[in-house]
C-alpha cells in the first residue's frame, strides 16, 4: 500500500478511471481546463491532507489501474491491481463562486481558478510564443483564452473574483502568472499586485518569465510580494529548444538561472521557487537542476509532465513511477543538506503538483542529521502561521 504522496504521484503518471457510481456533477468541482501548463483532472483529497490533481481525460488514463468509485456516500479509489486495496478521497465541492459575475458581467470562472486550495490568476492576454506559434510543446494556455478564460481582465475584476473566493474558501494565497509579454511581464501584472495588496494581508505569489531589468524583483520585494517562481521546465540545454523553443531564443538557460539565484538572495531562502517539468529529459538532469538550486536556497517545484488534449505533445507517454520517485527522494535530501525551509507559509494546498515538502513521502525522514532540521521548520511553521494571521486579521 502506497503513502498519500507515493499515491499522488502514481496518479499523476497513470492517472484514474470513474466508476458509473460516482456523481461528480453534484459532488465534486468540475474539470475545467483552464491556464497554462500540465492541464486540469479531478481534485480530491487523499489521507494527511494530500490534494490532488489525478488526470482523467487523457488517453492513458483509460488503461489505470485505479478506479473511483462512490459507496454508501464516500468515494474511494480502488487499486484492481491488489484485490480489497482501496483508499480514503475525499471530494472537493463545485465552488459557489463560480457561477458568480463581476460588476462587469464576466463570469468569474473565466478570471480566475482554484488551485488546490486558492485562487490562481493568469493575468496576460495571450503568451507571445503562442502568437509567434513557438509556444512550449506540452502547454495549452493558447487553447484556453477566449474559451474557459478571457483574455482581457480588469483590476476590478480580478479584486471582486477574490473577494468571491476569499469569502467562500477563506483563502490566504494568491497566485498570479503570465506569459510571454516582451519584457513587461511583471510591468503588466503590477496593477493586479497594488490592488490585492491595498485590501489585504494575504500572501502573494508571482510566476512569470524572468525580467532582464532585476529591479523589477526589488520593486516586488518591497511591494511585498511573498514568493516568486520561475518556469525552465527544461534543465538539459540540448532537449530546452526542443521542448521550449520561444523561452531558449527569447530569453535562454543563463537569464532564468541568474534570475533564480539573485531573487533567492533577495527574497530569502525558500521565497523562490524553480520549475522543472520531470518526464520530459533525463532525470539526472531534473536532479542536476534540483542541486543547483538548493545551492542557492531555492525550492524546486517538480511536476511530472502530463500529455494533455490538444498539445503537441498529447501522444507522448507519461513518465514511469519507478522513474520519478527517485527524482522525490534525491530532491528531499538536497533541500535538507542545503537547509531550505519547506512548507513554511500556512494554509497552502497544490494539486496539480507535488509540492517540496511532500518529498518526505520518498525519502527515509528518520535521518538523525535531519531532525535538528526538520525541528527548526517545524517551529519555523509555528511563527510563519501566527504572523501570517495577525496580516490577515489587520488588514482583512
Amino acid at each position: 500500500m502506497l503513502n498519500p504522496g507515493q499515491l499522488k504521484l502514481d496518479l499523476f503518471c497513470k492517472g484514474m478511471r470513474i466508476d458509473e457510481s460516482c456523481y461528480l456533477e453534484g459532488d465534486a468541482r468540475h474539470m475545467i481546463r483552464t491556464r497554462g501548463g500540465l492541464g486540469s483532472g479531478l481534485d480530491f483529497i487523499l489521507d494527511e491532507k494530500v490534494w490532488v490533481n489525478a488526470p482523467v481525460v487523457e488517453p492513458f488514463a483509460k488503461q489505470s489501474p485505479y478506479l473511483m468509485v462512490k459507496g454508501n456516500g464516500d468515494y474511494y479509489l480502488k487499486d484492481e491491481r491488489e484485490e480489497d486495496l482501496h483508499y480514503n478521497a475525499k471530494m472537493l465541492p463545485q465552488p459557489k463562486w463560480y457561477e458568480l459575475k463581476t460588476s462587469t458581467g464576466v463570469p468569474m470562472k473565466k478570471i480566475g481558478v482554484m488551485q488546490g486550495s486558492y485562487p490562481g490568476i493568469y493575468t496576460s492576454r495571450l503568451c507571445g510564443f503562442w502568437k509567434e506559434k513557438t509556444n512550449c510543446r506540452f502547454c495549452s494556455v493558447g487553447l484556453n483564452l477566449g474559451d474557459t478564460e478571457t483574455e482581457e481582465k480588469k483590476v476590478i475584476e480580478v479584486l471582486e473574483t477574490w473577494r468571491a473566493a476569499r469569502k467562500e474558501f477563506k483563502c490566504s494565497f494568491i497566485h498570479f502568472n503570465s506569459g510571454y509579454e516582451e519584457g513587461h511581464a511583471i510591468e503588466n501584472i503590477w496593477p493586479y499586485l497594488e490592488g490585492i495588496k491595498r485590501e489585504t494581508g494575504a500572501m502573494i505569489g508571482v510566476q512569470c518569465v524572468p525580467q532582464p531589468d532585476f529591479t523589477w524583483y526589488d520593486k516586488l520585494k518591497k511591494l511585498g510580494v511573498d514568493h516568486l517562481s520561475f518556469c525552465l521546465e527544461i534543465v538539459n540545454r540540448e532537449i530546452f529548444p526542443k521542448i521550449c523553443p520561444g523561452k531558449a531564443d527569447k530569453l535562454g538557460t543563463d537569464l532564468y538561472l541568474d534570475a533564480i539565484r539573485y531573487t533567492s538572495k533577495l527574497f530569502g531562502r525558500g521565497r523562490v521557487h524553480g520549475e522543472i517539468i520531470a518526464g520530459l529529459e533525463p532525470p539526472e538532469d531534473t536532479i542536476r537542476g534540483v542541486e543547483t538550486f538548493a545551492e542557492w536556497g531555492a525550492a524546486t517545484t517538480i511536476c511530472i509532465f502530463r500529455p494533455t488534449v490538444g498539445t503537441d505533445l498529447e501522444d507522448t507517454p507519461p513518465p514511469k513511477y519507478e522513474e520519478m520517485a527517485p527524482i522525490y527522494k534525491r530532491a528531499y535530501e538536497l533541500w535538507m543538506e542545503n537547509d531550505v525551509p519547506l512548507g513554511i507559509a500556512p494554509g497552502i494546498h497544490v494539486a496539480m503538483t507535488m509540492q517540496p515538502k511532500e518529498s518526505r513521502y520518498f525519502a527515509d525522514s528518520t535521518t538523525p542529521v535531519y531532525t535538528g532540521k526538520k525541528i527548526k521548520q517545524f517551529f519555523m511553521r509555528r511563527a510563519a502561521r501566527a504572523y501570517y494571521r495577525t496580516r490577515l486579521f489587520l488588514k482583512g
